[in-house]
């Protein structure tokens, strides 16, 4: 992809995609204690260092930073390259309220007005 450009361009763009890689607020995925940083995320899967992820499988949560995103269950990885890609069967945001238990109406007043009689 690169081939055209200099070596000294080339090593300045790699050396800027690793930096971008190591920033704190980037996604993360968790098993367990094991946290693995998510270099890439998309619609239907993620991809992490090829380094120490080939344990992960089954139901994982998804992170950025301390805030708790999405549960998912990994059912497939593929050895690309540098990464280790994984696919997913569902991904579910997490909900930062409890389930309601009734239906709640499409209006709700701010406040409401007492009559006297």
């Amino acid at each position: 992809m690169y081939t055209f450009l200099p070596e000294a361009v080339r090593q300045g763009l790699e050396d800027a995609r690793k930096a971008a890689l190591r920033r704190k607020d980037r996604l993360s995925v968790c098993d367990g204690d094991a946290t693995y940083r998510i270099r890439r995320f998309w619609d239907g899967g993620f991809a992490l260092d090829l380094k120490g992820s080939d344990k992960l499988r089954g139901h994982v949560d998804i992170y950025d930073g301390p805030r708790h995103l999405y549960q998912c269950l990994v059912v497939s990885a593929v050895a690309d390259d540098e990464e280790r890609v994984f696919e997913f069967k569902w991904l579910t945001p997490v909900a930062d309220r409890p389930a309601a238990d009734f239906v709640q109406p499409d209006f709700v007043p701010a406040a409401l007005i007492e009559s006297r009689n």
